[in-house]
C-alpha cells in the first residue's frame, strides 16, 4: 500500500487520539496538532515512540503549512463547559481554524474532511434528524458560538468546493463517548460515570426525559475513516447510533453497571438544551456501507473501566 501523510488537526483530544491510532495502524505516517486547551499529551504518549508519528503544538487559529495528502479537521473544544469558557475563541476556532485548514488544502491538493456536529441542528423540530434539515438555532444564545461556528465551517467548506474545487467531506458527529474523554468535560456521560464512581449524587439537568442517542468511540473513528475513503460522495452525513434513551434511563444503567450508591438529583435545565436528538443514518448506510456496532452497556463498560483507572 502507499503510505499516506495525514494531518489531524485536534489529534491530541479525545476523538482525534482514537483516530491518530487508527490511521497509524493502517500504515498511514501521522502529523498530529494540537494547542492541548482540551487536547491532552497523555492522550498520544503511546505514540510518540512510532517513526511516523509526529506531535506538534500549534493553534489552528494560526495558518499552517505542511505537505500532506489528507487533512482531518477535528480542532475545537466540544463539551459546553469548554466551549463556554471562551466564547469568543471557540468560533474563531471553527471558522479560523476551517479557513486555515482548507488554505492548506488547497494549496497542496488534499483531500480534506470537517467534523461538524449534531449541533447544527440546534433543537430540532424534526425527529430524527437527516441532513436535509437546515436545523433549528439560536444565533444569539450561550451555546451559539459552537453551533453556529460549526455551521460557519460547513458553509466555508461547501464554498472552498465550489469555488475552488477543493476535494472536501463533511461529517456530522452526534454525541460519542468512550475511553479518553475528559473527566470534568461536562458531557453526560463522563459526568454520570465519575459521579457514580465517586459516590456522589448523579445530576440530571431538567426532568430526564430529553433524550440522546449515544455511539462509541470506535464506530465514530470508523465512520470517519470509510468517509474519507468514500469517492463521489461529499456530505454532510450523519455519523452517530439512532438508538435513543433518555437521560434517566441513561443515569440508572450508569448506576446498575458500577454497582454505585449514588442518587439522582434534579438541577434546572440548562438555556437552549436540545430536547431530543437521534440521527437518521441511512445516509451513511447507503454511501459508506457505514452502521454502528458497539452496543451501548458494552461501550458503557469499557469507558467506566477507563474512569476507574484514571479517577
Amino acid at each position: 500500500m502507499t503510505r499516506k501523510r495525514i494531518l489531524v488537526s485536534g489529534g491530541a483530544g479525545f476523538i482525534g487520539s482514537h483516530l491518530c491510532e487508527k490511521l497509524l495502524k493502517e500504515g498511514n505516517e501521522v502529523l498530529c496538532l494540537d494547542n492541548f486547551f482540551t487536547g491532552d499529551k497523555s492522550n498520544v504518549v503511546h505514540l510518540l515512540n512510532d517513526p511516523y508519528f509526529e506531535l506538534i503544538r500549534h493553534d489552528v487559529t494560526e495558518p499552517f503549512l505542511a505537505e500532506v495528502d489528507q487533512i482531518y479537521n477535528l480542532a475545537c473544544p466540544a463539551s459546553p463547559v469548554h466551549y463556554q469558557y471562551n466564547a469568543i475563541k471557540t468560533i474563531k476556532t471553527s471558522v479560523m481554524g476551517a479557513i486555515h485548514m482548507l488554505g492548506l488544502a488547497k494549496r497542496v491538493h488534499a483531500r480534506i474532511l470537517q467534523a461538524s456536529t449534531s449541533e447544527i441542528y440546534g433543537n430540532p423540530t424534526i425527529h430524527p434528524q437527516e441532513e436535509s434539515y437546515w436545523g433549528n438555532v439560536n444565533p444569539i444564545g450561550i451555546r451559539s458560538c459552537y453551533d453556529e461556528g460549526k455551521r460557519c465551517a460547513e458553509t466555508l467548506f461547501m464554498d472552498y468546493h465550489r469555488q475552488h474545487r477543493v476535494d472536501i467531506k463533511i461529517v456530522r458527529i452526534f454525541n460519542t463517548y468512550g475511553p479518553r474523554m475528559h473527566p470534568q468535560d461536562g458531557r453526560v456521560v463522563s459526568n454520570f460515570i465519575v459521579q457514580a464512581l465517586r459516590g456522589e449524587d448523579i445530576t440530571i439537568y431538567g426532568d430526564g426525559t430529553q433524550t440522546r442517542s449515544f455511539q462509541y468511540v470506535d464506530d465514530l473513528i470508523d465512520g470517519m475513516v470509510k468517509m474519507m475513503a468514500s469517492e463521489n460522495f461529499i456530505g454532510p452525513v450523519n455519523i452517530g447510533n439512532p438508538h435513543e434513551f433518555t437521560m434517566l434511563q441513561l443515569a440508572e444503567k450508569v448506576i446498575e453497571l458500577t454497582d454505585s450508591k449514588s442518587n439522582i438529583k434534579f438541577m434546572p435545565l440548562p438555556m437552549d438544551d436540545p430536547k431530543q436528538r437521534q440521527p437518521n443514518i441511512e445516509l451513511a448506510k447507503q454511501e459508506l456501507g457505514w452502521t454502528p456496532k458497539v452496543q451501548l452497556e458494552e461501550g458503557l463498560r469499557n469507558t467506566i473501566d477507563y474512569f476507574t483507572k484514571v479517577i
